[in-house]
């Protein structure tokens, strides 16, 4: 990259969302320089998630516009504020929801990736460092969605959201690891760790179902059984290794027996990626009983409360929850990358559609009519 624009402001092309539920507008936007422990990226593509979709049209959380959204990207970094040293201009990066500051408990825990400093806040429109927002329209102040608004054509996210990657990498194709992707992936293999061999329950088949069961493939899994409300699902799902299917609505007895019954007991492991309370208790009550792991992946409404039987833990079931697929973005991604350059993950299977940055609204009307896994947003043409 050119260090011409390093300390500039640099006007720019953004989709702002100026209401809910409204087509996004194209519009020229200002983006300040990176303050401290910030960096400036020029972004090349990214993609539509649903979690774009779900605050865009506000149904169920604080509005906040006008705001640009757009979580799942990659770029180069175009400049670094004071004190970022792991990037540096020209550097090829995939910009993450949540983050890793390197120094809190949860950062130097080998367990855990819920960095203090910079897990996800959905209601956050402006930077951490000094809370206001690096973008404005005439003066203006446009907001942030969860630090990294990338449905612009640069965007200031702080360094500890950034992860450096292989500059071989096809920024097209790895940019869907920001998010839902390794959401699911992580759940089964980091999570559940299912044995070669072993049987594993996916519940929703979504996205991140079928990371999830993208995960269990990689794993050896030999039974990938998916559970889905709409039957249409299953033939795509056979692509990322699902070989059974069942539909709880074609049944008079709760799923969870069903998959007893078919398994001789239980499945080794269950991914649940719905968000539905019930889901969850039928995945969590679906394993076998001495060494079953139900993980559950999908967000509850608020007001939601899990319930089942005590003797269900007592019987040596194992419960456990994730978040990102338990991926530190930082340390990880970039093997995640790996990952996919030698050849061991297939991402070109979630990419259902490819379009210009110019009719990135195109992108939510095939979320919206559920003909996308992945939309892939070119920046430039």
């Amino acid at each position: 990259m050119s260090n011409t624009t390093t300390g500039q402001v640099i006007k720019c092309t953004a989709a702002v969302a100026w209401e809910a539920g409204k087509p996004l507008v194209m519009e020229e936007v200002e983006v300040a320089p990176p303050q401290a422990g910030e960096v400036r990226l020029k972004i090349l593509f990214t993609s539509l998630c649903h979690t774009d979709v779900y605050f865009w049209e506000a149904k169920g959380q604080t509005p906040l516009f006008p705001r640009i959204f757009g979580h799942e990207a990659g770029g180069i970094v175009e400049s670094v504020g004071e004190g970022v040293t792991h990037l540096t201009p020209g550097d090829h990066a995939l910009l993450v929801f949540t983050g890793e500051c390197g120094d809190c408990p949860h950062c130097m825990s080998e367990e855990s990736n819920m960095c203090d400093l910079l897990r996800i806040n959905t209601d956050r429109g402006v930077m951490i460092n000094d809370n206001q927002s690096r973008f404005s329209i005439k003066g203006q102040p446009i907001h942030h969605f969860v630090g990294t608004s990338t449905f612009s054509e640069y965007t200031v996210v702080h360094a500890g959201c950034v992860a450096k990657i292989n500059p071989d990498a096809p920024l097209d194709k790895v940019c869907i690891l920001s998010c839902g992707i390794c959401t699911g992936l992580g759940a089964t293999i980091n999570v559940a760790k299912p044995k070669p061999g072993s049987s594993v329950a996916i519940f929703g088949l979504g996205a991140v179902g079928l990371a999830a069961a993208e995960g269990a493939r990689i794993s050896g899994a030999s039974r990938i059984i998916g559970v889905d409300l709409v039957s249409s699902r299953f033939e795509l799902a056979k692509k990322f290794g699902v070989n059974e299917f069942v539909n709880p609505k074609d049944h008079n007895k709760p799923v969870q027996q069903v998959i007893a019954e078919m398994t001789n007991g239980g499945v080794d492991r269950a991914v649940e990626c719905t968000g539905s309370i019930q889901a969850m208790i039928s995945a969590f009550e679906c394993v076998h009983d001495g060494w079953g792991v139900a993980v559950l992946v999908g967000v509850p409404n608020k007001d939601d409360a899990f319930k089942t039987h005590p003797m269900n833990l007592l019987n040596e079931r194992t419960l456990k929850g994730t978040f990102y697929g338990n991926y530190k973005p930082r340390t990880d991604l970039p093997n995640v990358v790996e990952k996919y350059m030698k050849g061991e993950l297939e991402l070109e299977k979630f990419i259902t559609h490819s379009i210009p940055f110019s009719e990135i609204n195109k992108a939510f009307d095939y979320m919206l009519k559920g003909e996308s896994i992945r939309c892939i947003i070119r920046m430039e043409e």
